[in-house]
């Protein structure tokens, strides 16, 4: 089965290419020949994912995925949340939105933090929500040098390193973003196509 997954993010691409078992091909934005940005004005991560897949399957009436990913941090009240990607300013880095966080959380004691993912699927015309958490604490400087964005200032409960230490394997078991896909997975598995 082809889905196409609407993000122009190469290390999403990778990661859910990663757990997907076979029989599904996963097609990026620029395999259908869309070269664009998509809009994400919603203020919530589940609206925001819609938003996104909702913008590919009108233009393209294919099924399609799209996720919306935060990191919401307790003392600073979920921030920053639905606005993970672009914390720093519009078009700041991973690093950008990094040094933001640990400027911010300087002298905090609460350290407690949750990545959540939800992934809208359009499956022929219908929508379905697939949501993936996980709590964890942000630790007070970066430490390895694996993943992307938030990765190296997160270390999830019941594990001693950040995900940027993990090996891709262990990330794409336990991670926000494969506790989502696994319930997708599970529900595609599930439907007789």
């Amino acid at each position: 089965m082809e889905l196409v997954f609407a993000t122009n993010n190469k290390h999403k691409i990778s990661e859910i290419t990663a757990i997907l078992p076979k029989g599904f091909i996963l097609k990026s934005l620029s395999d259908i020949g869309f070269s664009g940005d998509i809009p994400e004005t919603n203020p919530t991560i589940k609206e925001n994912a819609s938003q996104k897949s909702h913008f590919i399957y009108d233009r393209y009436k294919t099924n399609v995925l799209a996720e919306d990913t935060g990191l919401e941090i307790e003392a600073l009240n979920g921030a920053p949340g639905v606005y993970s990607a672009r914390y720093a300013g519009e078009h700041c880095s991973f690093e950008d939105n990094v040094k933001k966080v640990l400027s911010e959380m300087e002298g905090k004691t609460n350290r407690n933090a949750r990545f959540i993912t939800i992934i809208s699927l359009i499956l022929f015309d219908n929508e379905y929500f697939f949501q993936g958490i996980v709590n964890g604490k942000i630790i007070d400087k970066k430490i390895g040098g694996g993943g992307f964005g938030y990765d190296p200032i997160f270390i999830p409960n019941r594990y001693n390193e950040t995900y940027a230490q993990m090996s891709t394997e262990l990330k794409n078991k336990i991670s926000h973003r494969a506790l989502a896909t696994q319930k997708l997975i599970e529900f595609l598995k599930s439907r007789t196509i």
